[in-house]
Formats: structure tokens, sequence, C-alpha cells
């Protein structure tokens, strides 16, 4: 069960085999079954996106299958109850809302000598939109990568999804999709998805741009396809990590330790505290709470093996621990979290205050729930519009401007040994002052 520890070193110890609990000598097996799937994708199109579906997921489909019908997107809206209808469309109204903030815009700068400088974003031709499924159904994925494409302006937007039994696509993520702005939707996963859209098929397109979680080979094929395509991140197992103070509520607290561990047997639940009696009593609390819990065995699996208590001495010592792991969800359940905040660097998000769970954040506070796992917050952030869009720098020069920057040009080029570069700055010097007659002025004066 949940351990406690007090000593600084151990929990440093600790907190970094935690983080790097994906690093295991299977990912180098995985990593060549993923290979071959990709390349024979690459080579073989729908027949290797229709043998390898069946041979994972046990679904035989046919490729007029693989496209989810029109008549099947109609059929989803009759299969899921109207309080999840309202609670979809209530999410994709605040993602959207959040998502909008943060879309970049294009600038233009005039400086002397008639200088024009600027940067122009444009979004990517199409992007490709991996959703988790199969048995599982995962609407609030749809809506945290389909909104922020939509919102990016990308023209076409597709999602691959695992097909569960009887070839199905589960309705409530059909649903989400529609809702989202997404009606191109294939059922196909795993690795022979990532390689359909990151090289094309006969049957689903060649993207620019593929987002959303998956396993380990999901994830092995992002890594493996990326330069061909872009990706937004190599997603791991989730992870929470709360700073909490002695007013803390410990059943909320371990409810949200839970609501970590109960996604995977490799999700990850810490608690840093500056009280020893909450510490004791989180403890007691999480094993009443796994009693009666519906994912009981998967969830005492992730708390066995990574879930951790650790006491701190002060909020500071916290703040510090938590910037070495660098969590993917950070809670700061304590009674002044904005006062903390300054000293904290690296997290994926943060949510602030005794009424914040994660919860809120994974389906309709607006903010993206994709985020930097396994210490990778250090350097990467959330999924947003900023992954469907990419930048083109603008750059204008006059005739004067040029003139006055050549021989700066000409130094630079001529160190580094590129006698062209300097060339195509003399010529047009050369141009320039035949064009206004200032060579022929100069000869005549000698």
């Amino acid at each position: 069960m949940l351990r406690i520890i007090t000593q600084r070193a151990e929990a440093l110890t600790e907190l970094r085999r935690i983080c790097d609990r994906t690093h295991d000598d299977q990912v180098v097996h995985k990593e060549a079954t993923v290979r071959e799937v990709l390349q024979a994708v690459k080579r073989q199109g729908d027949r290797a996106v229709l043998h390898y579906t069946e041979e994972y997921d046990q679904v035989s489909l046919k490729s007029e299958e693989l496209r989810v019908s029109g008549s099947e997107l109609d059929a989803a809206y009759q299969q899921v109850p109207k309080e999840l209808l309202d609670a979809i469309q209530l999410a994709c109204r605040q993602v959207e809302a959040f998502h909008r903030q943060r879309l970049p815009k294009s600038w233009v700068q005039f400086g002397e000598d008639e200088i024009v400088l600027g940067k122009r974003y444009t979004p990517v031709d199409r992007a490709g939109l991996y959703v988790p499924g199969g048995r599982a159904a995962y609407p609030s994925t749809v809506i945290m990568n389909a909104i922020p494409a939509k919102v990016a302006k990308v023209p076409r937007i597709v999602i691959t999804t695992p097909p569960g039994p009887n070839k199905a696509v589960n309705p409530a993520v059909l649903v989400a999709a529609q809702e989202a702005g997404v009606q191109e939707i294939y059922r196909v996963g795993g690795a022979q998805a990532i390689a359909a859209l990151a090289y094309g098929t006969e049957t689903i397109p060649k993207v620019d741009v593929i987002s959303g979680p998956g396993n380990i080979y999901v994830t092995l094929a992002k890594k493996l396809v990326y330069g061909t395509v872009g990706i937004d991140s190599l997603a791991g197992p989730s992870e929470v990590l709360v700073i909490a103070d002695a007013m803390a509520n410990p059943v909320h607290v371990a409810a949200d330790l839970l609501a970590q561990a109960e996604h995977d047997p490799m999700a990850a639940a810490i608690l840093l505290t500056t009280s020893a009696d909450l510490a004791m009593q989180v403890v007691t609390e999480v094993k009443q709470q796994l009693v009666n819990h519906p994912r009981r065995l998967l969830t005492e699996k992730a708390i066995a093996h990574y879930g951790l208590v650790v006491v701190v001495e002060s909020l500071e010592v916290a703040a510090e621990l938590s910037n070495e792991f660098a969590p993917e969800h950070l809670e700061l359940e304590i009674e002044d979290p904005w006062s903390l905040l300054e000293l904290i660097r690296h997290a994926g998000a943060i949510f602030l205050g005794n009424s914040t769970p994660e919860a809120v954040g994974d389906y309709l506070a607006g903010p993206n729930h994709t985020l930097p796992t396994s210490g990778s917050a250090r350097y990467a952030s959330a999924l947003g519009v900023e992954t469907f869009v990419k930048s083109s720098s603008l750059i204008q020069y006059s005739p004067k401007a040029l003139q006055k920057m050549a021989s700066a040009i000409d130094v630079l080029a001529t160190a580094e040994g590129l006698p062209s570069h300097a060339d195509s700055v003399k010529l047009r010097m050369q141009t320039n002052l035949e064009s206004t007659g200032m060579t022929s002025e100069l000869e005549a004066e000698e």
C-alpha cells in the first residue's frame, strides 16, 4: 500500500524511480514489433492495416468498413443519454473558449530604412487525432484534441480509434467528434493507425501532425514516425503530485490520488505534505476508498508500485521536490496556493486550492488535459492550438537597408567560407549602383 517517507534523500531516490518507470527492458522488443508494423503499412497500405487490426484487435474488417459511415454517426446521437450530450456540448464550449485565447497572431513590424520583419502563422493542411478505444470510451480525449485543431483552422481533421466488439465505435466518441467539428473517423487503432496517418493508405489520408495519447505501441509508433510527420508529444502513464498542508481534507486528497491511480497500473500518485497526521489519515482513507472500488485490482497495483507519501519540513521543500519530479498534474491543496506558485517551475497543469480537483481539468475547465509526463514538463507544454500551426518568418529589405548591412554580411559570409552568400549581396549593390548611374560617375571621376 502507500508508503510514507520522511527522509529527503530517500524521497528523491523514489521520485526519480517513479519518473523513470517507463524505461523498461521490454521497450526494445516492442520497438522492433512497431517498426515491422510501420514498414508493412508503408508498403501495403490498407492490406496491412486490416491484417494488424484482425491480429491485435480481433476485428475483421474490409477496406470500405474502415471509415465510420454517416448513418453510424447519425445513430450515435440516439445512443447517448441527454445528460451526456449536454456535458459534451458544455465541455466543447469551455475548451474552445480557452483555446481561442491561445491562438498565435501573425504580426509585421516596419522599421527604419524600409525594413519589414514579421511572423506569419498558418495551420497545417491535415491533422490526425488518435483516440484510445476498443472496450473503453474517451470522449474527453476527442474534445481535447479536436477543438485546438478546429480553432487553429486546420482544413482537414481525421480521427482514428480502435474498433470495439462487432466493429463498433463507442457512440459517445462519435458524438463528441461531431460536436467538436470532426466527421471523418476511421476504426483503426494501435501502431497501424499511426502508420496509416503518417504514410497514408488507399483509404486513410496522410496527415501533417498526429496528436493524442495511446499505449506503449502507439507512443513508440509516434516516436518512430516523427520527422515524417509532426507529433504533439510522447505521452506516458498518467501522474499526479499533491502538495498539502495540515488544512487539507484527507478524504479529498485520497480521492485525488486514486483518481490518477485508477487510470493505469503504471499511473503515479504522490503526496508531499508538511503534516505527519495528514499523511497517516490519507493512507488510511486510501485503503477505505479502495474497498468497493470498481477498478480495485488495477488501482491497487498502481498505488503499490508508484504511490508515495512524503512528509516534508516545509512547503518550500515540497516545491523543490515537485520541481525535481516535474509532474503532469500538480495539485496545491494548501491554505494559500498562490503564495507557493512562484516556487513552482515545472508542471504540466497546476490546480490551485482545495476546491480544484484534477478531474476539473480532465473534462471541462478549458485547458488541455493532454500534458507532458515522465518529467518532460521540464521542457514541454500542454497540447494546444500551437500544435497545429507553424510559423513563417517575413523579411523585406529596401536597397538602402541592404547597402547598410552589406559589409557585415560580407564579413560573416567570408568567415564561413561561403563566397556566393557574399556575392548575392555584392552583385545587388553593383546593380543598384548601375541603375542609379553612380558607376559611370565614379568612372568619369577616375
